[in-house]
């Protein structure tokens, strides 16, 4: 049987120690026999997607990663970062299934209970969450976003700093539970996705890990045989893909 592949795109460049840290998100055994996965930074320039200037190069930079994921054999593609950088356009310029974490995370945190609380490193991202949930129409279901004022690491992510992060990671946990009425928790970034275990092992509510739950939405679509509307995601005119390399680097 041919294995189904998944195109999963970090929106940051990375080197193979990177990669790595990356791709334990998904440990062995959590992919199936039947997909084959393949994590690919994007772009040249290392962003912290700290403001909506950086934020828009990581759109250009993830897009310019996945143009040719149709061409290529690819399945399905699974975009690795909570802003969900490019998704829009990415589902506007391919057929085949294209998913994100912040999506993706928050659906289902509205169907494990009434709200939810976002969980984040520190301040700067908070912009990035809210317009997301503006333009999924979410906003009536957070409860709060909580940051531990701690800067992100996109290389090392979390190791090496685990004493420090998941602590305070708890602690802004049991206030988002306790204070906001959070009854669902979604970790605000994948490079905080070394806590997860942690967190779960030691709260009493489901705290989802956003970019294992798009990698198993892709996962789903592909099961069933469907994508997104091109209805509401229409194919441009004309295909302007070198424009994005240039933007890129690519």
């Amino acid at each position: 049987m041919k294995k189904k592949r998944i195109k999963l795109i970090v929106p940051v460049p990375m080197n193979e120690q990177t990669k790595a840290m990356f791709a334990s998100q998904l440990p062995q055994g959590m992919v199936r026999d039947d997909i084959e996965v393949e994590f690919v930074g994007a772009g040249r320039v290392l962003s912290l997607a700290d403001s909506y200037y950086d934020t828009t190069l990581m759109d250009a930079a993830v897009v310019a990663a996945g143009l040719k994921a149709e061409e290529e054999g690819f399945d399905a593609v699974c975009i690795n970062t909570v802003s969900d950088s490019g998704l829009y356009g990415l589902r506007s310029r391919l057929s085949i299934p294209v998913m994100a974490p912040g999506q993706s995370a928050f659906h289902l945190a509205c169907t494990l209970g009434h709200k939810f609380s976002v969980l984040t490193m520190w301040p700067q991202w908070f912009a990035l969450y809210r317009k997301t949930l503006k333009e999924y129409n979410l906003e009536s279901r957070l409860a709060s976003i909580r940051a531990i004022n701690v800067r992100p690491d996109t290389e090392s992510l979390l190791q090496g700093k685990e004493e420090i992060v998941f602590g305070k990671l708890l602690e802004q946990a049991r206030l988002a539970i306790e204070e906001d009425g959070a009854d669902v928790l979604v970790l605000g970034s994948t490079t905080m996705h070394q806590s997860h275990a942690f967190l779960a092992a030691n709260l009493p509510v489901p705290i989802l890990n956003p970019g294992v739950i798009a990698y198993k939405m892709c996962e789903m679509l592909l099961d069933l045989g469907i994508a997104h509307s091109k209805t509401a995601f229409p194919s441009p005119e004309a295909i302007k893909d070198d424009a994005f390399r240039v933007l890129s680097g690519i």
